[in-house]
Parts: structure tokens; C-alpha cells; sequence
């Protein structure tokens, strides 16, 4: 299918208009809380292709980690299912960080994350989503466990 030409290697909250989590498997999550980072290792699609003649799609996708900046009131209420994937990653209710002097930013979100299992909530600055691995055609929409290296919250990437 060719390669896919990958804008850059590290996505923020500048491009939240044009990122898109639908369907994007959360294989693992970590707290920072020295720092106060939220951390998700995702498989990120980056592009749908198809339907092919049969109906099938074919996807465009990597691995990559997901950290949220400046977190607090979480509250994460998701079941037991067979695997947590992101419907969407929506921000709501701009205000003042309430330590906006000390961290040097203006604004803050509540973020929510709803899951085919649940929802994961919580205030943030914004995200840094770093891109491990220059993204790979596929017929499903996640990379296997073995061939995404297993679970990582890396923040560089391969070039």
C-alpha cells in the first residue's frame, strides 16, 4: 500500500480539531503523579482505507503514548471487558488553571474520555501524543501485543 506520510512524530493540544481517538485501543495506562501526568500507551489510527470490494476497511496505525499535563480530580469508572477502546476524547469547561502563575498556562479542560467500557474524566492542561513507530498498514485496528514491543509509555520515536 506504500508509506504513510507522517506530518510529525509529536501531536499536542493545538491539533486537538483534527486528531481523532475513534476506535483507538488503550493497551495501558500510567500515573505520574510526581509530575502529574496521565500517560495511555494507545494504538493510534491515523487513517481509514476503504470499504475494499468486499466491504472491508484496511488501517493506517502505530503505536503511541498519550500524556495529559498538569492532572487532577480523575475519576475513572470503567467494566471489566476484553480490551478498552476509545470512542472519543472530548474537552469541555475552559477555565483558569488554578495554579495557572506556577505552571505558566492560561487555560485548562475537563477532559473525558469515553471507552466501549466506560469513561475515564479529569482536568488537564493538554496532551503531548508521541508517535513510537511510523505507522503501518493494516487490516485490524490495533497492533498485536508482541509486534507493538509490548506495553510502553516511550516518548521518542525511531528517526
Amino acid at each position: 500500500m506504500g508509506v504513510y506520510n507522517l506530518e510529525k512524530w509529536a501531536w499536542t493540544t493545538d491539533d486537538f480539531e483534527q486528531m481523532i481517538w475513534h476506535d483507538c485501543k488503550i493497551h495501558a495506562i500510567a500515573f505520574d503523579e510526581f509530575n502529574f501526568k496521565l500517560l495511555f500507551d494507545i494504538d493510534y489510527i491515523f487513517k481509514w482505507v476503504g470499504p475494499d470490494e468486499n466491504g472491508y476497511y484496511r488501517f493506517w496505525i502505530s503505536p503511541a503514548t498519550l500524556i495529559f499535563e498538569n492532572v487532577y480530580d480523575i475519576d475513572i469508572n470503567l467494566s471489566y471487558g476484553l480490551g478498552t477502546i476509545i470512542e472519543d476524547i472530548v474537552r469541555t469547561n475552559p477555565s483558569k488553571p488554578r495554579n495557572n502563575n506556577y505552571i505558566k498556562k492560561n487555560i485548562e479542560w475537563e477532559w473525558i474520555i469515553e471507552t466501549t467500557n466506560g469513561q475515564i474524566s479529569f482536568k488537564s492542561i493538554g496532551y503531548t501524543q508521541h508517535i513510537r513507530k511510523a505507522p503501518e498498514y493494516k487490516k485490524n485496528q490495533e497492533i498485536q501485543f508482541e509486534e507493538r514491543g509490548g506495553y510502553s509509555f516511550k516518548v521518542e520515536n525511531t528517526k
